[in-house]
This record gives structure tokens, C-alpha cells and sequence, in this order.
């Protein structure tokens, strides 16, 4: 039976760390400790995590990592993500010492090698919409492919506590597409960010209206006798990347990760939380939690 009362916060951990980071880094702040460890980021991770339990009031979290920057979809596409240069080096010892923290927290840690983040949060938000309300927490847009009933995705906007809370019905109103349509979408214009090209020569506006009109790639391409003659050529012409780029865009729901609900209840032992704090001598965020 399900039980509605279970609130599942999903977290994209790099995410939350990546911005926090950043956020400081660029002024040169990495809060280095007395053993020469920067814990900037960490120390933002720890705000912005407790700030959303603080705002959402999760009955359960658990946070998604990315493990390794090699995935399948650098299988298929040599040059995914291949734009982004290595982690600045004060970043580094904090990849392995935030999940330290989110372990002193009792929040599971999730991850796969040859797999994002972004596929694990699919994966269990799926298993768990059945069970209770899933809210992703992430910065990426990406995600919001995975909207449906009981999974709803709050995306992180500047500062703390800025979020764009986002609904299947609300997004399907705001971008005329539902979110399934999303991949068809990221598929047809690229992404930039993740580098990969999708179709040379169509945007976003050119996409949002072939899949108004034709529904899906294959609506398209079943009709590409009515496309304009610029559009049909350019479609033609890059056919097979397109078909690839649907394949990077698509986050995978089957992930091999479970995590138990029992696991992921949300219960923190203030005395294990203090040692870790203090162990990285952070201050100031022991009343952080309402």
C-alpha cells in the first residue's frame, strides 16, 4: 500500500558541491583548514542540503553522485562533456570528503560507475513515485525529462533557498511540450554544456516547433516532406547524429542501484554530525537545522 505521507528528496550531490564551490572559489575563499584542506565547497554543500530539508521538509534523503567522469555515453560519443577541463585542484579532496559528511548525516550515498548522477535519481525516482512524493534537487535542466505524477524537480537558482519548483501539468503549460518530449528536444538542438551538436543549424525555437506540429522524432521525420526545404536538408544531413544525440539525452530509469527506504529515513545524530563538523572545523553551522 502506499503511503503518501513518505516526502523522498533526491539529491544531485555534484551539483550542490559544483556551486558552492564556485560560488566562493571565485574570490579566491577556500576556507582551508588547519591541515591544509579547502573545505569550501563542502562547507556550501552542507548549507545548501540543510536549507532544502529545511524548505521541503523531506521525510527521507538520499544523495546521487557521479562517479568518475567516464560514462556509456562517452562510449557512444567520444567527445561528450569532452568541453569541460579538470576540477581546479582545491576541489579535488573534496569529492571523497563530502560523501565522509553526507555518511556522518546518515543520508545513503548512491552512485554507479558508467553511469551520471542524473540516471541514478531517474532510477530510484521511478522505484519510489510509486511509495510516497520524489522532489529532485539538482541545477540541471536535464531532469526535467523526468517529470510525472509523484515526481515533481526543484531546480537551484542563486543564493540559498532560491528555487523553481517544477510540476509535469506546470511544465507541460510553461514550455508547450510535456516532459518526455524534452529528449526529442535536446536531441534535435544539441547541448552545448554536455557537448554533443544534435541537428547543425536548428534551436530551440526551430525544435519546439517541429515537435508541436510532429509530436516526436519520428513525427518529424515521417513528415519531412512538409518541413521547409532549410529544415529538411539539415535534418538529412545530420540524421545519424540525431539519433545519437536522443541517446545521450535520455536518462536512463533502469540503472542497476537500489537503495531501501528504511535506509534513507531522515534522522540525524547530532553528536556524529558535531565530530564531523568539527573534524573540518567548520563553524557557524551547528543551528543550521530548524
Amino acid at each position: 500500500m502506499s503511503n503518501t505521507k513518505d516526502k523522498i528528496l533526491l539529491v544531485d550531490g555534484m551539483a550542490l558541491l559544483f556551486r558552492a564551490f564556485y560560488a566562493t572559489a571565485m574570490s579566491n575563499y577556500f576556507m582551508v583548514n588547519s591541515k591544509g584542506v579547502p573545505t569550501n565547497g563542502i562547507y556550501g554543500f552542507v548549507k545548501h542540503l540543510f536549507t532544502a530539508i529545511n524548505h521541503y521538509k523531506p521525510s527521507h534523503v538520499i544523495c546521487c553522485w557521479d562517479m568518475g567522469s567516464s560514462t556509456f555515453r562517452n562510449e557512444l560519443f567520444p567527445e561528450y562533456k569532452a568541453n569541460r577541463g579538470e576540477p581546479p585542484v582545491e576541489l579535488i579532496p573534496q569529492f571523497d570528503l563530502v560523501k565522509e559528511v553526507t555518511e556522518s548525516l546518515d543520508i545513503p550515498n548512491v552512485g554507479l560507475a558508467g553511469y551520471e548522477a542524473d540516471d541514478c535519481m531517474g532510477t530510484l525516482a521511478e522505484h519510489y513515485r510509486e511509495q510516497g512524493e520524489v522532489i529532485i534537487l539538482t541545477g540541471d535542466q536535464d531532469i526535467l525529462q523526468l517529470l510525472k505524477e509523484n515526481i515533481s524537480v526543484s531546480i537551484l537558482k542563486k543564493g540559498y533557498g532560491n528555487y523553481a519548483l517544477y510540476q509535469a501539468a506546470s511544465f507541460i503549460e510553461e514550455k508547450g511540450i510535456t516532459p518526455e518530449q524534452m529528449i526529442d528536444l535536446k536531441a534535435l538542438m544539441g547541448d552545448s554544456s554536455d557537448n554533443y551538436p544534435g541537428v547543425k543549424g536548428i534551436g530551440e525555437k526551430t525544435a519546439l516547433k517541429l515537435l508541436q506540429a510532429h509530436e516526436s522524432i519520428e513525427g518529424i521525420l515521417e513528415n519531412l516532406p512538409s518541413l521547409t526545404k532549410g529544415q529538411r536538408n539539415k535534418i538529412e544531413q545530420d540524421l545519424e547524429m540525431l539519433h545519437l544525440s536522443r541517446k545521450l539525452a535520455r536518462i536512463h530509469c533502469e540503472v542497476d542501484v537500489t537503495c531501501s527506504l528504511d535506509d534513507a529515513v531522515l534522522g540525524i545524530n547530532e553528536e556524529k554530525m558535531k565530530a564531523k563538523f568539527e573534524e573540518l572545523e567548520f563553524r557557524k553551522l551547528d543551528g543550521i537545522l530548524q
